[in-house]
């Protein structure tokens, strides 16, 4: 009696149509592995761990190997654009922290985000909501709320003093735009709050440029509007602010780079601001005649909790982008993470096991810049 050869196993679907099952092993599949807390004893070990498994804990494993990537390429310039309540929530020396190590070289961001890190910078606070309090009580008491969180108003008469300080210095002759302000801010800071740690601080002592496209949607652009009032009524010129200053000179420093990388958190004004760098460079040499590069962004890393069927930029992903020349596809080496996650709890340990990546390759040599 003949021996019959095996044959892979066959199984027939729900229309009667026979399919040959495939082995994973053979078909190259990346498998899984279950999260053992026994063998976690780091954050970078929790999170490597997490990229192992699925949904959204692989999502942040990920996107913790894409910011380490932009960290250790040389060549790479980095741009943070931050949106949402972030200073309010307490997350203003993780930002501060990318800066000081030299991840992060430029900032894009909301002025009312830098705002309320003026209040952290100065040595202020903010504090828990207490429920029982409506709302109404709240604006009686001069609290002003961020979800779960309360930022006195004294805090931004505090703020406005600083701000009065910097703007009453400010050469009138000197156009204003965004990134020559904050400078002016940090320069500040390093000389009054000199205990402290801020955002603003960090980005003057590194040379880092922070960008507010929508100025004038925050505290601070509030108080330079004030402040021009009080100029007219004293016969002074006004400041005079072109916020194309800022387009020139982001444009200027992004195309003097090798390669670019974006690290996102939320969305709206500052994402799209730095996004649209690409489109603006191919519109200057197609219809400008400029001889220039069409640099893209090579990396991108953002943290957004908002879906994609919304139709918004703040839940748009990135090979949408890559469809507006805005990035480098995936096909042509881009490298992208992309987290649905409350940022509060994405960037920490993100950031947190990237540090530590970092810290053991300082023990062995390698130091980015």
């Amino acid at each position: 009696m003949s021996k019959k050869k095996a044959s892979k196993p066959i199984q027939q679907d729900g229309r009667g149509i026979d399919r040959k099952l495939h082995d994973p092993v053979a078909d190259k599949l990346i498998p899984l592995h279950p999260l053992d807390l026994r063998k976690i004893h780091s954050i970078d070990a929790l999170v490597r761990a997490m990229s192992k498994t699925a949904f959204t804990g692989r999502q942040l494993g990920e996107a913790a190997d894409v910011l380490e990537a932009m960290a250790h390429d040389q060549g790479c310039f980095v741009v943070m654009t931050l949106s949402g309540a972030m200073t309010v929530a307490k997350q203003g020396l993780i930002i501060a922290e990318l800066i000081d190590r030299g991840i992060v070289n430029a900032i894009v961001s909301t002025g009312a985000l830098m705002a309320h890190g003026l209040v952290e910078a100065t040595g202020r606070a903010h504090f828990r909501h207490n429920p029982d309090l409506s709302d109404e009580e709240l604006y009686e008491a001069g609290y002003n709320r961020v979800y779960d969180t309360l930022e006195p108003e004294q805090n931004l008469d505090d703020v406005e003093k600083v701000m009065a300080k910097v703007l009453g210095a400010w050469d009138a002759d000197e156009v204003m735009c965004s990134y020559k302000l904050n400078r002016a801010i940090g320069a500040h800071l390093v000389k009054t709050a000199k205990h402290q740690r801020g955002i603003l601080k960090s980005a003057y002592e590194k040379n880092v440029p922070v960008f507010v496209p929508a100025f004038t949607d925050s505290e601070l652009g509030l108080d330079v509007a004030l402040t021009n009032r009080e100029r007219a009524k004293a016969g002074k010129p006004r400041i005079r602010f072109d916020p194309f200053e800022d387009l020139e000179y982001f444009a200027e420093t992004l195309l003097a780079q090798e390669r670019l990388g974006i690290f996102t958190i939320g969305g709206g004004v500052p994402r799209n601001w730095s996004q649209q760098f690409g489109p603006f460079i191919e519109l200057r040499h197609r219809r400008g005649g400029e001889d220039l590069p069409l640099k893209r962004y090579h990396y991108g890393l953002r943290i957004c909790p908002e879906p994609v069927y919304w139709g918004g930029l703040s839940g748009s992903p990135y090979s949408e982008a890559i469809s507006w020349g805005k990035f480098v596809p995936p096909s042509e080496g881009g490298k992208f993470g992309e987290v649905f996650l409350d940022a509060t709890v994405g960037l920490p340990m993100i950031v947190a096991a990237v540090l530590e990546r970092l810290d053991k390759g300082r023990k062995t040599g390698f130091v980015k810049r």
